[in-house]
């Protein structure tokens, strides 16, 4: 159940940062991290749920979070030099990619 909690844990932290990242995109009109940081929102919250309650259709969500969250870390590290909030979005897809991709295989 640790590997749960972690997962958890970075989902809630991604979900998070994704929010704060599309709130400061759209005040500079970036679309192409919005569209990306509400897909990677609502799958981190998803994924958190179905491992919350121990779903066994987790290892599937798993896998699709991490496919989102690694193509979000990677928009939002283009960005991630002029954005902070980009930066610490990117950062915290990248963690939650790799939690998620190794629950994946479990």
């Amino acid at each position: 159940m640790t590997d749960f909690k972690n997962c958890i844990a970075a989902c809630l932290a991604c979900l998070i940062a994704c929010e704060k990242c599309i709130t400061d995109c759209i005040k500079v009109n970036n679309q192409d991290c919005i569209v990306i940081c509400r897909d990677c929102s609502d799958i981190c919250a998803l994924c958190a749920r179905f491992d919350a309650r121990g779903s066994k259709y987790g290892s599937d969500l798993h896998a699709l979070c991490a496919k989102i969250c690694k193509a979000c870390a990677e928009e939002c590290a283009k960005h991630a030099a002029h954005h902070e909030s980009c930066k610490e979005c990117a950062d915290a897809c990248k963690k939650c990619a790799e939690l998620c991709a190794e629950l994946a295989k479990a």
